[in-house]
Parts: C-alpha cells; structure tokens; sequence
C-alpha cells in the first residue's frame, strides 16, 4: 500500500514538474550552452511569441506558458 501511495505522490510530483513555466531567458541560455558543447560556432537563437513562427522545424524550444518559442538558425561561413 505504501509502495503505490509513493508511486501516485511522484507521478503527481512529476506532472507539476513538467507543467512549470520557464523564464525564456533561462531556457535561452541552457539551450546555448548545449549548441556550444556540441561544437557549434556560428548560430542564431532568438526568442519569439509564438505567432510569428514561420517554420517549426526552427523551434528549439518552448516558455513562458507556450506563450513564446525559440527558434535557431545555424549561420553559414
């Protein structure tokens, strides 16, 4: 009984977790960091509301509620 009591507690936990909001400039910068240690050198991200996507295939990333998207772009030399 205890075992499932804990397992319905951390699905709960888990489900708010993943429904929380994150600051657009907090994602911005985990994202920029992961772009940078896969050895990308030249890109683009910004942060814009989520009309005003063009092309999905752009997103990188979701905040604020869905409210905004950040889109990338990887610059050519």
């Amino acid at each position: 009984m205890k075992r499932i009591a804990l397992g319905i507690f951390c699905c709960v936990l888990a489900t708010s977790a993943l429904a929380a909001t994150k600051p657009c400039e907090e994602l911005k910068a985990e994202i920029e960091t992961k772009i940078q240690a896969s050895g990308v050198s030249s890109y683009t991200l910004e942060i814009v509301a989520k009309d005003d996507v063009h092309d999905q295939n752009m997103v990188v990333g979701s905040c604020e509620g869905g409210s905004k998207k950040i889109i990338y772009q990887k610059n050519d030399r």
